[in-house]
């Protein structure tokens, strides 16, 4: 395994054409860089000089070394100055697996301000579903996954991995704008037992239906769609109700539907999810920093 600062001082060599007019250009003692050499002669295997008067001449194995050297020392430089664009977050790239409704508001706020303020951290934005985003991220598909959890059904979270909690996520009944308890500013959930209801996703079903059993009964559950604008055109037709979270809301309202506050009340928990050495590196812990502070002011308004 050659050493960095040999190669930098054979390279010297190469250019001076002696040990002497080396240790004079880098500021070493000629003995230091007689060492230097031979040092690198034992990594190589073989001698990389010879004498030559006062000076040095190249054997076989050194000319191969001199063709390579400038390549490894400009290939370090590069490598140094990029990870000191990195470190210093003028330059970085960061995946970020999110659901639907936080890629639709969360993400791009925050992007918008890192545009703005470190406009060199690339963010790629990639959509996912939990379970499967939490996967993708301790397969290394991704750097930060945006995932949300309901009470009673939280999945295990790998040790590998940190959970740093933005937000609770109210859910809301969206109602047909004509519907009888449209009127009221709260309904509680058993009030909608009759109903035919609209699914989401898998884990928004999965509570659904938990939560109705606690209220002592089971929903007809007549459509189901991921699509949030297809759920709220479905529930303006009057075909159907759906429970759909407030973050949703936020971007999406057609004019034949009025969300109402449901009792009890009903939130899921969202976090951004990141493997746990993977904090310290400077432009994940900043889209999380950035992504903190959307959800803060968001929170306040």
């Amino acid at each position: 395994m050659f050493e960095s600062r040999h190669i930098k001082t054979f390279h010297e060599v190469v250019r001076t054409g002696s040990y002497s007019a080396a240790a004079r250009s880098l500021g070493y003692t000629q003995p230091a860089i007689t060492q230097q050499m031979k040092a690198l002669e034992r990594s190589v295997g073989t001698p990389l000089f010879t004498r030559a008067g006062r000076g040095v001449r190249l054997t076989e194995a050194g000319e191969a070394m001199a063709r390579h050297a400038g390549v490894i020392l400009d290939s370090i430089s590069a490598a140094q100055q990029q990870l000191n664009a990195i470190t210093r977050l003028r330059s970085g790239r960061v995946r970020v697996c999110a659901f639907p409704s936080a890629g639709a508001t969360l993400i791009p706020e925050t992007l918008a301000r890192l545009a703005a303020d470190h406009p060199g951290v690339r963010v790629e934005l990639l959509e996912g579903e939990p379970p499967e985003s939490l996967e993708r991220l301790v397969r290394g598909e991704c750097d930060i996954t945006l995932a949300f959890s309901y009470p009673g059904l939280n999945d295990e979270v790998p040790a590998e991995v940190a959970e740093v909690r933005l937000m609770e996520d109210l859910l809301t009944v969206l109602l047909p704008t004509g519907h009888p308890l449209a009127r009221r500013r709260s309904v509680r959930l058993a009030d909608l037992k009759e109903e035919r209801w609209i699914a989401g996703c898998l884990r928004c079903r999965a509570n659904f239906l938990h939560v109705c059993a606690e209220e002592g009964f089971a929903p007809d559950i007549a459509f189901t769609t991921d699509d949030n604008l297809v759920v709220q055109s479905l529930v303006a037709a009057g075909v159907g109700i759906a429970m759909m979270p407030a973050l949703v809301l936020s971007f999406l309202c057609h004019g034949k539907v009025t969300g109402r506050a449901v009792e009890p009340h009903t939130r899921r928990q969202v976090s951004a999810y990141v493997v746990r050495e993977h904090l310290r590196i400077p432009a994940t812990a900043l889209v999380l920093e950035e992504l903190k502070s959307v959800v803060a002011a968001r929170v306040g308004c």
